[in-house]
């Protein structure tokens, strides 16, 4: 790009004004910030989980101890069995999360449904007066992001995205030290991800007894039933997600961003695609690079060291699952960062103990949203910045799809002048399963 990068910067302005009023603890400034609050903070909210195959258990096994679990729900009777097994003989069980939503006794709801589920699901439960932690990627489209946070900010609902790499003490001191000057001026922001999964032609097969086809699909086309579009494999279709760049990406690019404190303006990729008859659809091998208004570049790979690398003019760190490292990482023996001293968001509960690792680190997240839900201040993992970070990864997608550079305006969420990216930021929806 050839403007400075205080003419980026500038532009920005007005975006990130926006950004932050929405983001800030003023987020629930509408009449629904008198909203009724629970009588005491003894009181042990009712929890409903809505899909419970493995994620969604794991977080509606992190609820209860702050809640009781009254009722669970999947579409798979499967898992509704083995939710009622693992939670108590106590909660309801349901086929349709409608119905669970229109439980009086429940307060909050766990959300680990398929991904094309999030933003519906999100919407519909805050709009029956829940509050939501779901898991990531929050939305299918970059229009299901605006559509979301809109309705949010109406409902005056508290929600939590489930990327809970923002608890994780490693993730969350690499922001810190990176937005506080500790590797000079942020250059440019190195993210590995990992590759897509190949496979296929797969076999068409009748659908399972135990497994409402039609209403696992929901937005969706309908489709014959595959095994591998169900359950942990829908990952590797676009009809449901994203491949890596919505599934590690949420997770890797959502911490990228969080330290580049900006948002993208421009993006270049390059991609590989599969064309096998009921196979996986997403890109065999990607690569995509963004500058950001600020003027930092964020690259995202498939091949390397999965992670992000922080790079500035006077150092650099590397942080993954497993370590933060980088001399100045070393230097914090010298020159220690306190907690007291984070600040890349503001409302934290610093008594909690420093915990890293997913089981762990969803500890300290699942305890920050019902700290909110409580105070009613945003989360850590609120849904605007969130939209925000998902939809780095849906550009990255469209722009691979697309096949050429395209120009972003984050300020109105559009291609400037370009009708057929703009045609990427929704999808088709089946009739009956609208998100509206």
């Amino acid at each position: 790009m050839s403007e400075s990068r205080g003419e980026r910067r500038e532009f920005l302005k007005a975006s990130l004004a926006s950004w932050a009023t929405l983001s800030a603890g003023g987020f629930f400034s509408s009449a629904a910030e008198a909203r009724e609050k629970p009588a005491s903070p003894n009181d042990r909210p009712g929890i409903g989980g809505i899909g419970l195959r493995y994620q969604g258990s794991v977080i509606t096994n992190k609820s209860m101890a702050h809640g009781d679990v009254v009722a669970v729900c999947d579409v798979d009777s499967h898992v509704r069995d083995q939710a009622r097994a693992a939670f108590g003989s106590t909660p309801r069980i349901f086929e349709n999360y409608q119905d669970l939503l229109a439980r009086k006794d429940v307060d909050v709801v766990m959300i680990g449904a398929p991904d094309h589920w999030h933003t519906k699901m999100v919407i519909d439960a805050c709009r029956a007066g829940k509050d939501v932690y779901c898991e990531k990627p929050l939305t299918l489209t970059i229009d299901e992001g605006k559509l979301l946070t809109k309705v949010v900010k109406e409902t005056g609902r508290v929600v939590q995205v489930g990327s809970w790499q923002r608890s994780d003490h490693r993730f969350r001191l690499a922001v810190e030290m990176v937005r506080q000057g500790r590797i000079g001026t942020l250059q440019r922001v190195e993210v590995v991800l990992g590759k897509n999964k190949v496979g296929g032609p797969f076999p068409h097969t009748p659908v399972p007894n135990n497994l409402n086809w039609n209403l696992w699909q929901g937005q969706t086309p309908d489709t014959p039933y595959i095994q591998e579009r169900c359950h942990y494999t829908f990952r590797w279709w676009y009809a449901y997600s994203g491949g890596q760049m919505t599934d590690w990406g949420a997770h890797h690019m959502d911490i990228a961003q969080w330290g580049i404190d900006s948002l993208p303006v421009e993006i270049q990729s390059s991609a590989k695609f599969p064309h096998t008859p009921d196979g996986y659809d997403v890109a065999i091998d990607y690569h995509v690079a963004y500058k950001y208004a600020n003027g930092v570049e964020m690259t995202v790979a498939d091949t390397g060291r999965n992670g992000i690398m922080f790079t500035g003019d006077a150092g650099r760190i590397f942080v993954n699952r497993g370590a933060v490292t980088g001399k100045p990482v070393e230097e914090l023996k010298n020159k220690p960062l306190a907690r007291t001293d984070f600040h890349a968001y503001d409302f934290d509960n610093l008594t909690r103990p420093e915990r890293v690792g997913k089981l762990d680190a969803i500890v300290n997240h699942m305890g920050n949203f019902f700290d909110c839900v409580v105070s009613r201040r945003q989360t850590i993992s609120d849904v605007v910045s969130q939209h925000r970070s998902v939809s780095t990864c849906h550009l990255g997608n469209i722009a691979m799809r697309v096949g050429r550079t395209l120009k972003w305006d984050p300020v109105q969420e559009v291609f400037p002048g370009d009708a057929e990216a703009n045609g990427w930021l929704k999808r088709e929806q089946r009739s009956g399963f609208e998100v509206v």
